[in-house]
Protein backbone atom coordinates (compact mmCIF):
# COMPACT_ATOMS: atom_id res chain seq x y z
CA UNK A 1 0.00 0.00 0.00
CA UNK A 2 1.33 3.40 -0.69
CA UNK A 3 0.26 6.96 0.25
CA UNK A 4 -0.77 9.67 -2.14
CA UNK A 5 -0.76 13.06 -1.68
CA UNK A 6 -3.01 16.00 -3.31
CA UNK A 7 -0.59 18.74 -4.44
CA UNK A 8 -1.47 21.65 -7.08
CA UNK A 9 1.16 22.28 -10.24
CA UNK A 10 2.44 25.41 -9.96
CA UNK A 11 5.09 25.58 -12.94
CA UNK A 12 5.63 22.89 -15.57
CA UNK A 13 9.82 22.24 -17.25
CA UNK A 14 9.58 20.15 -20.25
CA UNK A 15 12.99 18.83 -20.13
CA UNK A 16 14.15 15.70 -20.74
CA UNK A 17 12.28 14.69 -17.95
CA UNK A 18 8.95 16.07 -17.48
CA UNK A 19 8.65 17.69 -13.97
CA UNK A 20 6.99 20.79 -12.30
CA UNK A 21 6.62 22.67 -9.29
CA UNK A 22 4.04 21.09 -6.86
CA UNK A 23 2.31 22.86 -3.94
CA UNK A 24 1.27 20.41 -1.00
CA UNK A 25 -0.65 23.38 1.29
CA UNK A 26 2.11 25.68 0.73
CA UNK A 27 5.05 23.86 1.02
CA UNK A 28 6.66 22.85 -2.94
CA UNK A 29 8.68 20.59 -3.99
CA UNK A 30 9.96 19.44 -7.58
CA UNK A 31 7.66 16.55 -9.00
CA UNK A 32 8.53 14.27 -11.90
CA UNK A 33 4.88 14.70 -14.14
CA UNK A 34 6.24 12.23 -16.46
CA UNK A 35 3.47 9.59 -15.75
CA UNK A 36 0.93 12.50 -16.25
CA UNK A 37 1.55 14.17 -19.74
CA UNK A 38 -1.79 15.11 -19.73
CA UNK A 39 -1.54 17.51 -16.71
CA UNK A 40 -1.23 21.22 -16.85
CA UNK A 41 -0.67 24.43 -14.12
CA UNK A 42 -3.54 24.56 -12.33
CA UNK A 43 -4.33 20.92 -12.03
CA UNK A 44 -4.19 18.75 -8.75
CA UNK A 45 -1.82 15.61 -9.06
CA UNK A 46 -1.66 12.14 -6.80
CA UNK A 47 2.04 12.17 -5.84
CA UNK A 48 3.78 9.68 -4.14
CA UNK A 49 7.73 8.98 -3.72
CA UNK A 50 8.35 12.45 -6.14
CA UNK A 51 5.95 10.97 -9.09
CA UNK A 52 2.90 12.27 -9.81
CA UNK A 53 0.56 9.32 -10.54
CA UNK A 54 -2.85 10.51 -11.13
CA UNK A 55 -4.50 13.86 -11.81
CA UNK A 56 -7.46 14.34 -9.67
CA UNK A 57 -10.15 17.20 -9.51
CA UNK A 58 -9.89 20.42 -7.22
CA UNK A 59 -12.91 18.96 -4.89
CA UNK A 60 -11.16 15.73 -4.21
CA UNK A 61 -7.82 17.56 -3.40
CA UNK A 62 -9.62 19.69 -0.95
CA UNK A 63 -12.04 16.76 0.66
CA UNK A 64 -8.21 15.01 0.92
CA UNK A 65 -6.87 18.47 2.74
CA UNK A 66 -10.45 18.16 4.95
CA UNK A 67 -9.44 14.55 5.79
CA UNK A 68 -5.98 15.38 6.91
CA UNK A 69 -6.81 18.28 8.82
CA UNK A 70 -9.33 15.90 10.74
CA UNK A 71 -6.74 13.16 11.26
CA UNK A 72 -4.42 15.95 13.17
CA UNK A 73 -6.90 17.37 15.02
CA UNK A 74 -7.29 13.97 16.00
CA UNK A 75 -3.69 13.28 16.86
CA UNK A 76 -3.11 16.23 19.22
CA UNK A 77 -6.65 15.96 21.10
CA UNK A 78 -5.49 12.46 22.17
CA UNK A 79 -1.73 13.85 23.22
CA UNK A 80 -1.77 13.65 27.00
CA UNK A 81 -0.55 17.30 28.62
CA UNK A 82 2.75 18.08 29.01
Amino acid sequence: MCLGIPGEILSIEDADLRKGQVSFGGVVKEICLAYVPEAEVGDYVIVHAGFALSRIDEEEARQVFEYLAEMERLAEAEEPPA
